[in-house]
């Protein structure tokens, strides 16, 4: 049974102060897809889109430990990079982007970047690994939701989507 379409009216849109939505982004195809997500949003609400990217320490907590890796410094420049291409190629102009990178554990880095930018809503993406890989991984995605001061979206690699996917 179908009924007529609800419209909300400007007073039942202006009761979402929706204002900052942070989207960490590892380039994977899940935060591209949360990404995806957070454009409408903030189209709707007149937010601002905040992208983040997460540079992890490798085993020993150093980037300058191991001598074939690549220097922080230009680790974290090629991510702002690639976050400022991103931003060009997916988020309509209409919205405004400010990308940040940093490094630490991804977790932490998140939930301290929205206290500190009193973030209205995060958006991000999940794998949905279980069990063992889990255990082994983490999930960045539960401790986010855990300790985040402000509601947080979570967008499955594998679900129903309802946002069109770009043409």
């Amino acid at each position: 049974m179908t009924g007529p379409r609800y419209k909300p009216s400007e007073a039942a849109r202006s009761r979402f102060l929706l204002k900052r939505i942070l989207v960490p982004v590892d380039f994977s195809a899940c935060s591209l897809k949360a990404l995806r997500y957070a454009v409408p949003f903030a189209e709707r609400f007149g937010a601002d889109i905040y992208l983040l990217n997460v540079i992890e320490p490798g085993p020993f907590n150093d980037f300058s430990s191991m001598p074939l890796m690549v220097p922080e410094e230009e680790l974290l420049a090629d991510a702002q990079q690639r976050l400022l291409k991103l931003a060009e190629n997916e988020i309509e102009e209409l919205v405004p982007v400010n990308a940040q990178v940093r490094s630490g554990r991804a977790a932490h880095e998140i939930v301290e970047l929205a206290k500190s930018l009193r973030i209205d809503l995060i958006i991000l993406g999940t794998h949905g690994h279980t069990g063992l890989k889990r255990v082994l991984m983490g999930s960045t995605t539960e401790q986010v939701v855990r300790q985040a001061h402000c509601p947080v979206f979570v967008v499955r690699e594998v679900e129903r989507e309802f946002v069109s996917q770009p043409k």
